[in-house]
């Protein structure tokens, strides 16, 4: 009679579980309704996600500099002026057909052609012509000044900077320059040659060094002073 008890709760226990499990599987599973987000909210989220931001535009230079065209130069061919003793008539390569005939008050510090002949030096390209002493000079050649007066000498590109290509200051997307009229009726010239200076052997404009593809511009033994 035990035994038969015994198995006889067994079989009561295993109903009442088979039974519970068909009870939770018998209940309806709640759905809830998916509610669409607002359009305007879409419309945000997808420019979120996929509308990366417009890149910001380079900015024109307004400095002065700027709108300068200094170019690379080579010295190819100069004589005194013949009715001035302080002048130097020079032809220069600038990466035209022809080189450039630029008169450069500079016979004090250059005694002889000698001195000038294949030198490079840093030409500003976009001025009117100006007679000096009579003789049509068409561009300046920078020079430096030390701070005593006492020495001046071409502005000077790297050796491998090549004739033509035009000198900006590192780090500045450079505008197209200015016209020759512009140059003159804004004084734009006077304007730049406010900020260059000889820092450390190296030409700057406004704290910026002037550069070629081949490196920086120097003043090879003026340590500091102005640049005009």
């Amino acid at each position: 009679v035990g035994d038969m008890a015994l198995r006889a709760s067994l079989l009561l226990c295993a109903a009442a579980r088979v039974a519970s499990a068909l009870s939770v599987s018998s209940r309806p599973t709640m759905v809830r309704p998916t509610v669409p987000a607002p359009a305007s909210l879409r419309r945000a989220t997808r420019l979120f996600m996929c509308d990366a931001p417009p890149a910001e535009a380079a900015v024109e230079r307004e400095e002065p500099f700027a709108k300068l065209d200094v170019r690379v130069g080579k010295i190819v061919e100069a004589w005194p002026h013949p009715e001035s003793d302080k002048l130097w008539c020079e032809k220069i390569d600038v990466g035209e057909e022809e080189p450039r005939e630029i008169a450069s008050g500079i016979r004090a510090y250059y005694a002889e052609a000698a001195d000038l002949v294949g030198k490079s030096v840093l030409v500003v390209c976009n001025l009117k012509p100006a007679k000096l002493g009579g003789f049509p000079s068409n561009g300046m050649v920078f020079c430096g000044t030390s701070a005593d007066k006492s020495k001046v000498e071409f502005v000077e590109p790297p050796a491998e900077a090549q004739p033509g290509e035009r000198v900006v200051c590192e780090g500045w997307d450079m505008p197209e320059p200015a016209s020759a009229n512009q140059v003159k009726k804004k004084k734009l010239l006077e304007e730049a040659t406010a900020g260059l200076k000889a820092v450390d052997g190296v030409a700057t404009y406004m704290g910026v060094k002037l550069m070629t593809a081949a490196g920086p511009c120097t003043v090879p033994t003026i340590g500091s002073g102005t640049i005009s």
